[in-house]
């Protein structure tokens, strides 16, 4: 006979086997409800998608399903209101709306060649298919410009979303800079012109509407590297922006904003892909066009013209020049009837820029940018070493004695010897070579030696010795001189043309006497 303790533990055992029976039915009762709800699922007619159009009578919507236009009909739970062109709607199998879902963010990039004032929109979805778009609701208070990307649903024929993309970014520096004439050196003649050039036309159009004057449409700085023609570009934007924001009385951050500065990157606009380079310039004019359409001053600026717009049949790059030449012209001669654009560009090699640009009605001002003299060198050097930087000595003393070994004719200054066909030869010297910049990287190097012997001995100021040492190192250094293998290149630098150069003789000059 099993004792009390024994049944309780049988009866315990059962209870528990009893327990785990009970959650595997309702494990598998569960699995079974789960089971038949995908069978039902898996039974239930198709849902379809569609685009909606518009309201119609009653509850009834307007749809673009599969490419057919339907009138539909929509489930109490849809707010119509709130339905706008464009949305993605889900339809039962008896093709009526039960859901609003999230549109695609898919579909065709085209380029906007026109914004109608209907709402419509022109895009040119291929070179020889242009097409009339309705916005999508979404997008209804979106402005649209000639050159955005858009993306479109072409069955649905609508634009859904206009896409930021960085071409422009790419290709253009569009903040007016921060630069000022005050800032430029040893230039007063050359700024004096272009301000004549750009800044009179436009601040003084009634003037020359009465007096029957064209304002030019483009301007050319040429000359040697470093001599401040970029400089002069940027501050033509500047001042065009502070000058007119007075003339029309309007702020200055006004003005700023609306105007631009649109600095051409030429590396970024030569594409290798037939066409691109072409439709990046009309880009950038269309740009310009877009933002001088306000009344507000648009300068497109083109750095190192010459590689960009080199000569035709000239050989000496690829073929892009035959079209993207081409379109540069015609962009130019499309200027002719919009107000508040103007075009700078900037060269070392005027000679290799297709003569077509630079014929009157284009590029109409030409201004050479020379290297600086004595007079114009020691102002360059007086902006840079100016009454905020600590001296020891008198500033205009420090003045003179950089002057006085930069522009040096003695034989420690010497570089090369030009020796001409006619059998005559030409010592030049490092004078010949000054820039505006080698003179900026010869005031840094001494304020970088007057801050090393700040830190080492305590004593403050820039010095006659610092100065001394700048000097020399930047004549040993002369990286931006060209190869003695290549005369011609000595020619253009030296602004010696017109006679034919044999050979050039390095000397030793400075460089060696630092040496020995």
């Amino acid at each position: 006979m099993k004792t009390y303790a024994e049944m309780t533990t049988e009866l315990e055992r059962a209870t528990a086997q009893n327990d785990r029976l009970t959650a595997a039915l309702r494990t598998a009762r569960s699995q079974i409800v789960d089971l038949k709800a995908d069978l039902e699922r898996i039974g239930d007619p198709p849902n379809t998608y569609a685009t909606f159009l518009r309201r119609a009578e009653g509850t009834t919507v307007d749809v673009l399903h599969q490419g057919r236009r339907l009138r539909v009909a929509t489930a109490a739970q849809i707010d119509l209101d709130a339905l706008t062109p464009g949305t993605e709607l889900r339809l039962n199998e008896g093709l009526a709306v039960v859901e609003v879902v999230p549109g695609t963010d898919a579909g065709n990039v085209v380029s906007v060649v026109e914004a109608l004032p209907d709402s419509r929109v022109l895009v040119a979805v291929a070179p020889d298919d242009i097409r009339v778009l309705r916005r999508a609701g979404t997008l209804t208070e979106e402005p649209l410009h000639p050159g955005d990307s858009v993306l479109v649903d072409l069955r649905a024929q609508l634009v859904r979303e206009r896409i930021d993309r960085a071409e422009i970014t790419d290709l253009v520096l569009e903040q007016v800079p921060d630069t000022s004439f005050d800032r430029i050196g040893g230039l007063s003649t050359q700024i004096e012109t272009i301000r004549d050039a750009v800044e009179l036309p436009f601040l003084q159009q009634d003037l020359y509407r009465t007096y029957g004057l064209r304002p030019p449409k483009g301007v050319l700085l040429y000359g040697p590297p470093g001599c401040g023609k970029t400089m002069i570009a940027q501050a033509v934007a500047h001042e065009l922006v502070l000058r007119s924001a007075q003339v029309r009385g309007v702020g200055v951050a006004e003005a700023l904003e609306h105007s631009a500065f649109l600095n051409v990157k030429g590396p970024e606009l030569l594409n290798k892909y037939v066409g691109e380079s072409e439709r990046g310039i009309r880009l950038v004019f269309e740009r310009a066009r877009e933002k001088a359409s306000a009344n507000h001053p648009v300068v497109i600026f083109f750095d190192e013209m010459e590689a960009l717009f080199r000569t035709r049949g000239t050989g000496l790059s690829s073929d892009v020049e035959t079209t993207i030449v081409p379109q540069l012209l015609a962009e130019i001669d499309g200027v002719e009837g919009l107000d508040n654009v103007i075009v700078i560009g900037a060269s070392n090699r005027e000679d290799m820029i297709d003569p077509a640009i630079l014929r009157p009605g284009r590029l109409d001002v030409k201004i050479r940018v020379q290297r600086p003299d004595e007079a114009a060198g020691r102002e360059i050097l007086g902006l840079y070493l100016d009454a905020q930087v600590p001296l020891r000595g008198d500033r205009e003393a420090l003045l003179d004695r950089a002057v006085a070994r930069i522009y040096d004719t003695a034989a420690s200054s010497a570089f090369v010897r030009i020796e001409f066909s006619d059998g005559s030869a030409e010592t030049l010297h490092f004078r010949d070579f000054v820039s505006g910049a080698t003179l900026r990287n010869i005031v840094d190097r001494a304020k970088k030696n007057a801050v090393k012997e700040q830190l080492a001995t305590g004593e403050v100021g820039v010095t006659a010795a610092h100065l001394d040492d700048a000097i020399s190192a930047e004549f040993a250094e002369n990286e931006d001189l060209p190869s003695a293998a290549h005369p011609e290149e000595w020619a253009r630098i030296s602004g010696r043309r017109g006679r034919r150069i044999e050979s050039v003789v390095p000397l030793l000059g400075l460089a060696a006497e630092q040496s020995r």
